[in-house]
Parts: C-alpha cells; structure tokens; sequence
C-alpha cells in the first residue's frame, strides 16, 4: 500500500499498480515452526535458546536500528526487573538478535555497558533452514528499522505464528500489521515507545499472545506464492492493454547520448 500511494504521488495511475510483490515461501516457515515446537526441549539445547526471548533478525547495518533496539530492551529489562522484585514475577524474556554486519562491534559494546550480556543473545547469521528453530521457539518478534523498503523478515515471522512489533517505517507496516489483533507498530526512533511494547507483550496473557499469533498466521496467509503470481499476471495484463509508450524527439535523442557514454 505505501509503495503504491509513492508511485501514485509520482503521478502513476493507480490502476496500473498492483500489489503482491514482498512474499515468502508461506507453507516452509509455517510448517517447520510447528515442527520445532514439537521439538522445542531439544532444539533449545541445540541451540542455546532460553524459554522465553523476543526475537530480531537483521543485517547488522545503520538502517536496521539495532543499537536503539538494544536500548529499547535495555529499558524494558529495567521495567521487568523492577517489577518482578516488588511483585515476584518472572525474571525478563531474552533477545535473541539473528545475523551479522559491520556493525557487531558496536552491538557487543553497547550491551556490555548496558550490563545486558547474560540476557541479549548473537548466534549469528543463520540459512533459511535453520530459521524455523529461532522462529518456532521465539514468542514475539520485533522489526525495528529507521528504513525499510518492505521488511520479509515480518512475513517469515507471521508465517511461524508470531505476534508481531513493527517499525512504522517499514514498508510492510502498513499491510501486515494489524493494530491490537497481530501485533503493533512503532516509531522506530521512541526507544521508550519500544521498551512499553516489549514488556506490553510481555506481560500480555499467554492464550491473548498465542491469539495474536494465530492472526498473524492468517493474514500473512493473503500473502504467499499465490498473490505474487496474480500480481505479476495483473502488470502483465495492464502492460498489454497499455502498449508501448510513444517517445518524443527529446527522449530518442537523450536515450542516444545515454547510449553512447
């Protein structure tokens, strides 16, 4: 939706734009995440995952956010922690943050100085079959992007039966993210807006969680396979009906010397 209301802005016709394009291979990650619940003791100790953590998955580049990301579950460590010695609740979920990128060094910096280092968890870059474990075993996952083009990361996610934190930056927050039924979205640059929404899910039943979870398998269910092709099929067809664009005798004259450089 917010790529077509851009091209539209352009001056497109809204009718030669159709939507679709940002899928996953829906029935993989649903599938092998269910497949890893049933074996969820076992892949824990394969891979060192906690019972309960929040989960992120990202280049570790500037766009991605992960230093405010970090910062925003520091806060909500705090919040957590604070609550749980008045009212002896549970100690805080974990953050598993998946992949790899320049930017380690200064993730690994910042949570040592936030004294995160038992709780904030690095695995590293994982292949898409090893993806199900970390998405199957997570209870909710968070995109935090300052920038994303649409963000397939989320689709993964939903398509494991996730609740979902989005950046409203994201592309795909617009269609993927339902307010209050699959999860919410965010500023990605209000650390404390972060920090309420981690401990908000947090702390949220465990039947509402799994409800919200269960819808983002739904809806991302609009989203597969399928809907590419009817999309790619619906440009096709428009770009038959269309024809050609005609080229004025400036624009063959500027093709030529763009051809010639």
């Amino acid at each position: 939706t917010s790529h077509r209301q851009y091209l539209t802005g352009l001056g497109m016709d809204a009718n030669r734009v159709a939507l679709g394009y940002d899928a996953v291979d829906n029935h993989f990650f649903r599938d092998a995440a269910r497949k890893a619940r049933d074996r969820s003791a076992q892949l824990r100790r394969e891979c060192g995952l906690p019972k309960h953590y929040f989960l992120a998955s990202a280049r570790f580049i500037e766009k991605k956010n992960l230093l405010r990301l970090i910062e925003a579950y520091g806060h909500y460590h705090r919040l957590r922690r604070d609550c749980g010695r008045r009212t002896s609740g549970q100690e805080p979920w974990h953050l598993v943050l998946l992949g790899d990128g320049p930017l380690k060094s200064e993730l690994r910096s910042l949570i040592s100085k936030l004294s995160l280092g038992d709780y904030v968890r690095l695995p590293g870059f994982k292949q898409i079959e090893e993806l199900p474990a970390y998405y199957g075993l997570a209870e909710v996952f968070i995109h935090a992007s300052s920038t994303e083009q649409w963000g397939l990361v989320v689709n993964e996610a939903m398509a494991a039966g996730l609740p979902v934190l989005v950046s409203e930056r994201c592309g795909c927050a617009a269609d993927l993210v339902r307010e209050g039924t699959n999860g919410f979205s965010f500023d990605p640059h209000d650390v404390t807006q972060m920090a309420d929404l981690l401990k908000r899910l947090a702390d949220m039943d465990p039947g509402r969680r799994a409800e919200l979870g269960a819808s983002s398998e739904t809806i991302i269910g609009d989203w597969g396979a399928e809907r590419f092709a009817a999309g790619m099929d619906a440009c096709v067809r428009k770009a038959h009906e269309v024809g050609p664009h005609a080229t004025g005798v400036f624009e063959r004259q500027l093709l030529q010397v763009l051809l010639a450089r």
